[in-house]
């Protein structure tokens, strides 16, 4: 949904007080927002981590299915499903990222099928649960202290999430995810 600056034109006394959008008002409100835009995205558990991965990365969440494994590949490759007539191969993404924390709780495997720009292949990753989409502004992003420039880490950045308990405000760290370069990366296994 867009955001429009409404400027009062106070000349015409007829319509004294009827919103008018003016062109400098739009161009006003697109200079702000311009430098300050929101980014949409997927997040889930791995353990007893929060991560997330860009919204338009993802095509959709499933639940988990039954997986036919193949022989000879890495072992974050969990093997083959059929997706509605097309075979998708999931990824483990816990196990590709080594993490051996089990998730506390009760979790719901889930499978985020990636975007077809992400890779040429239909790809699904598994992860312990998938928790929302949420959208957060680039305040709320630090892209400088764990982003990876010449890593291995894949981290794009690190979400500040505030959420309202009861009694006090929490602050929860999520690790944003470059899912495109990691899959890149291990293209050639799939």
């Amino acid at each position: 949904m867009g955001t429009f600056l409404v400027d009062y034109d106070h000349h015409d006394t007829a319509r004294e007080n009827a919103p008018v959008i003016t062109q400098a008002s739009v161009q006003t409100a697109r200079a702000a927002k311009k430098g300050t835009g929101n980014l949409q995205v997927v997040e889930f558990i791995l353990g007893n981590e929060l991560f997330a991965i860009d919204l338009f990365d993802t095509r959709e969440v499933i639940n988990t299915t039954e997986i036919t494994p193949l022989p000879n590949t890495p072992s974050f490759i969990k093997g083959i499903i059929d997706l509605r007539g097309v075979i998708t191969t999931i990824i483990d993404l816990k196990e590709m990222m080594h993490i051996t924390q089990e998730a506390d709780g009760k979790k719901k495997a889930r499978i985020i099928v990636l975007d077809a720009s992400v890779s040429e292949k239909m790809i699904g990753v598994l992860v312990d649960d998938v928790l929302a989409v949420s959208t957060y502004t680039h305040e709320e992003i630090d892209r400088d202290t764990h982003a990876s420039q010449k890593s291995d880490r894949d981290i794009l950045g690190i979400i500040r999430k505030k959420t309202k308990t009861s009694d006090r405000e929490k602050n929860d760290l999520i690790i944003w995810l470059d899912i495109r370069t990691m899959i890149h990366r291990v293209e050639q296994d799939l």
